[in-house]
């Protein structure tokens, strides 16, 4: 078998001296996840330019038994992206992929590198008149192949779905350096298995994706944003329920967050405001679109928010007059992710269950962890829209941190039981990665873990593409 050192020397041959990095600093930003949870070793990490320069290295490595860690933007939370500490496997990132193909006006489709970052796509979308509605707080930096591995979420699921329902083709390199041509640009196609989906939410266990063709939509002509004080998250539930019968199905975005969560944010992060005069418990923040701009839009919202406060839905509200009001209320939600590592260790579960029942799973959890933990300080905010609470665990005051956060396994299972008893799951948008792998064979049926692990062992047979991840 080829050596390791004999294999790097053909992989340096095919990418050139810039596409490989084995100098330590260099390869510094690509073995650790940008809160430090993870952090891992390898002896290089590869740089393609093209997917054939990528089917040539799966190839080398594939014949020399080399694991390999494909990787995006590496903003992932879960350890999907990391090599482990041993330092066997190489990382192959797909950042020099980085071009937008086409983009098919007509037929309302763009087709990318996996390496094009996320921004690029929606800049790229609206200069043609488009929307490609996916949108997080990474979308500066998160590459497309890596959205499209852990099937990202974000703010828009309600209205357009998860990356999974974005994606019309994809291009992906084999465990064995094969190149399946996936890349269609049709919305109807019978002829067999739908194998995309295969790929889409695998975080780089079958194939490696290295391009994909997306949908997009019609550029919104009229955009209501309002933030709106609500007395519970059982309102919130009934509020979103109500606006999007009135609204025709307008609303896109409907993001619940605690007042703990707004306190946070205001402390911690300069250009944070408190859009209303008086405190409330919970709040929410909510986009409503509509395809032409007309004043009946306009009144149908007021008049759904009329009703809601009549209804004792909502207790207060602003709607924003122009964008730069309506990205200060949205700069509200981003600052709640950056605020809370200033209160000390921050326990996450990125978490769902059915929409009608997250007043109940916050509920149950709040008391779950605090008889586990005394003292500790939920701050619950998320896509309330879609179920996705992001079920943040700010530690007691005082706390030390250290101890707080060796917790971390023990407090999550607490929260995964109530996940459990409600139908719901221990990753809604982040994938499972390194971090939650160990819980598949718990909530997978034992049919649905062996046709897992059958897939796996169909699509890669040596376990070489990202192993340990997803599945123990």
């Amino acid at each position: 078998m080829t050596t390791l050192a004999a294999a790097l020397d053909q992989i340096r041959a095919i990418v050139g001296p810039s596409g490989i990095l084995t100098d330590a600093a260099d390869m510094a930003p690509y073995l650790s996840e940008w809160r430090g949870r993870f952090k891992g070793n390898s002896p290089a990490v590869v740089r393609p330019a093209n997917t054939e320069e990528v089917a040539a290295v799966v190839r080398i490595c594939a014949g020399a038994g080399i694991p390999i860690v494909p990787q995006g933007g590496n903003t992932g939370l879960v350890g999907g992206s990391i090599p482990y500490e041993d330092g066997r496997e190489i990382v192959l990132s797909l950042s020099r992929m980085n071009r937008i193909r086409e983009i098919d006006a007509l037929n309302y489709t763009m087709t990318v590198d996996a390496g094009v970052v996320l921004t690029a796509v929606q800049n790229a979308a609206a200069e043609a008149d488009r929307l490609f509605p996916l949108s997080l707080g990474s979308e500066g930096t998160a590459q497309l192949g890596g959205l499209i591995s852990t099937n990202a979420g974000g703010i828009n699921v309600l209205r357009y779905g998860n990356t999974r329902d974005l994606v019309l083709g994809l291009e992906v390199v084999l465990a064995d350096g094969r190149v399946w041509d996936g890349m269609r640009r049709l919305r109807k196609n019978n002829t067999g298995y739908d194998l995309k989906n295969l790929f889409i939410g695998a975080e780089g266990t079958l194939g490696i994706v290295t391009g994909a063709v997306l949908k997009l939509f019609p550029r919104p002509r009229q955009s209501i944003t309002a933030f709106v004080a609500v007395p519970s998250p059982a309102a919130a539930v009934a509020l979103l329920a109500r606006l999007r019968s009135a609204s025709g199905d307008a609303v896109s975005a409907f993001e619940l967050m605690s007042r703990r969560c707004l306190d946070f944010a205001l402390k911690h992060v300069a250009g944070t405001i408190d859009p209303l005069s008086a405190p409330s418990p919970w709040y929410v923040i909510t986009e409503l679109t509509a395809g032409t701009k007309s004043d009946s839009f306009q009144d149908t919202v007021e008049a759904a928010f009329a009703e809601a406060f009549e209804a004792e839905l909502a207790t207060d509200a602003t709607l924003a007059q122009s964008e730069s009001q309506a990205k200060q209320l949205w700069f509200i939600r981003e600052a709640i992710v950056e605020a809370q590592k200033f209160e000390g260790g921050s326990i996450k579960n990125d978490v769902s269950v059915p929409v009608s029942r997250v007043a109940e799973f916050i509920d149950l959890a709040e008391a779950a962890v605090a008889t586990a933990c005394p003292g500790i300080r939920p701050t619950p905010f998320g896509h309330v829209g879609d179920g996705n609470i992001h079920f943040n665990l700010s530690q007691p005051e005082g706390a030390d941190t250290k101890t707080y956060l060796d917790r971390w396994d023990e407090i999550c299972h607490v929260v995964n039981e109530v996940i459990f008893a409600l139908d719901g799951s221990i990753s809604a948008e982040h994938g499972v990665g390194r971090f939650k792998k160990d819980e598949m064979p718990v909530i997978k049926g034992p049919v649905e873990f062996d046709l897992l692990r059958a897939v796996k062992a169909t699509l890669d047979p040596d376990g070489l593409l990202n192993p340990g991840k997803m599945l123990p």
